[in-house]
């Protein structure tokens, strides 16, 4: 197994592509480059690299842009998320499928969210322990967030809802996630 160095952006990008909790990294990339187990590799020589300016970067790469409504949509739709018999399980993909929509209005959004004497999201686990040595904090996969996860489940709707409106989902489309967790 080898070790490489990625961006945080890419590597958004990477967990965005998570089908599965538990999935690494590798079968990830295999998936997305279409690339199978003994697949023999072309290896090109690559002769010294000119610079892109931005400019050239942004003509030559057209914008992909997600529509966060259909993506939710599509979660909500998809296998991965009907094998989820706990509403735990279905509350965290949610909460990584959200971050990587678009990290900062989550960011936004979890920092604005907190109880009266409890933290419901934080950066680490001992933030959340500290806070309440009965939170069962969990990392929510594909993010650098933690999340309280000793709440009912009302309460966890109502932590999607919060971020969601933040987000600025239509209420239709939070009311339909709500209702699945």
């Amino acid at each position: 197994m080898k070790t490489i160095e990625v961006d945080e952006e890419l590597y958004r990008y990477i967990a965005s592509h998570t089908q599965h909790i538990g999935e690494s990294a590798s079968d990830i990339l295999r998936r997305m480059l279409n690339f199978k187990s003994g697949q023999p590799v072309q290896v090109k020589e690559v002769g010294q690299a000119q610079p892109v300016t931005k400019t050239e970067l942004a003509m030559s790469t057209p914008a992909v842009a997600q529509n966060p409504v259909r993506v939710v949509r599509e979660l909500l739709l998809s296998d991965a998320y009907a094998e989820k018999s706990k509403a735990i399980d279905r509350f965290m993909l949610i909460l990584s499928t959200l971050y990587s929509l678009d990290a900062k209005r989550f960011a936004s959004a979890t920092e604005l969210m907190h109880g009266r004497t409890r933290i419901y999201f934080a950066g680490d686990e001992q933030t959340l322990l500290a806070a309440g040595k009965q939170s069962k904090p969990r990392h929510i996969p594909g993010t650098p967030y933690w999340v309280i996860t000793n709440t009912n489940t009302n309460r966890k709707r109502s932590m999607v809802d919060a971020i969601m409106q933040e987000m600025q989902f239509p209420a239709n489309v939070i009311e339909k996630v709500s209702n699945t967790i």
